[in-house]
């Protein structure tokens, strides 16, 4: 699951995700509201976690901003704006739920794993062809035939699936994959591609991954003979 974190805060956002990390989460950082519009308008993110005082873009004008682009990902807001106007006013922009500073970690922690079990309860599976992805258990399914997926895998398997055979630059998926500041390169999304090339073979697939020169990857159905 990967987390964006849009706070001003340098110390409170790095602190944040280092605890995030350590629970498993994949995590990226921003400080300033307009950075993390562009960031989550990518539709890469699990959650976003934002703070309401910020500069260039507040938290209230982020989620409204998200919502209006039909961003339908999860909004926790943290703020030290504790008052029930302010909570409702962040309830009315698009937030799902707003937990005011200081905080306990074990609620934040509460709080994110509801806002995400809220999430997977609405759509578990992803299809295409003959085969599914379960999201919760990282399976790719085809009739009895099954077989797990690595974290890298499920997630070049996921963003591929969701395009629906549209075509998927490498540089897209290397960006919502590995992240902004990894030091990964496009061979690194061949190299997961034929990883999954050979999964969907020995589950009998009829999706294949095909390469596009110079332009990326995407999902089709082999037909009948």
């Amino acid at each position: 699951m990967k987390i964006l974190i849009v706070e001003d805060e340098v110390l409170l956002a790095d602190s944040l995700k280092a605890l995030l990390e350590s629970k498993g989460f994949q995590v990226e950082t921003v400080y300033d509201g307009e950075t993390g519009a562009e960031y989550a308008e990518l539709g890469i993110y699990d959650l976003l976690i934002l703070d309401v005082m910020m500069p260039k873009l507040d938290g209230y004008q982020l989620a409204r901003r998200v919502r209006a682009n039909r961003c339908a990902t999860p909004i926790l807001m943290l703020t030290a704006k504790g008052e029930v106007e302010d909570r409702i006013h962040g309830l009315n922009c698009g937030a799902d739920y707003y937990l005011t500073k200081p905080f306990d970690t074990r609620e934040l922690l509460a709080c994110i794993n509801a806002l995400i079990r809220r999430q997977g309860s609405q759509v578990n599976e992803l299809t295409f062809g003959n085969t599914s992805l379960e999201l919760d258990t990282s399976t790719l399914l085809c009739g009895e035939q099954k077989v797990r997926l690595s974290a890298r895998e499920f997630d070049v398997m996921r963003h591929l699936l969701q395009a629906q055979g549209k075509n998927l630059p490498k540089e897209v998926i290397l960006s919502r994959v590995w992240g902004f500041d990894s030091n990964a390169v496009e061979n690194h999304v061949e190299v997961y591609v034929g990883f999954l090339r050979k999964k969907l073979t020995s589950i009998g697939s009829n999706v294949r991954i095909v390469a596009r020169r110079r332009q990326g990857y995407h999902l089709e159905v082999d037909e009948p003979c």
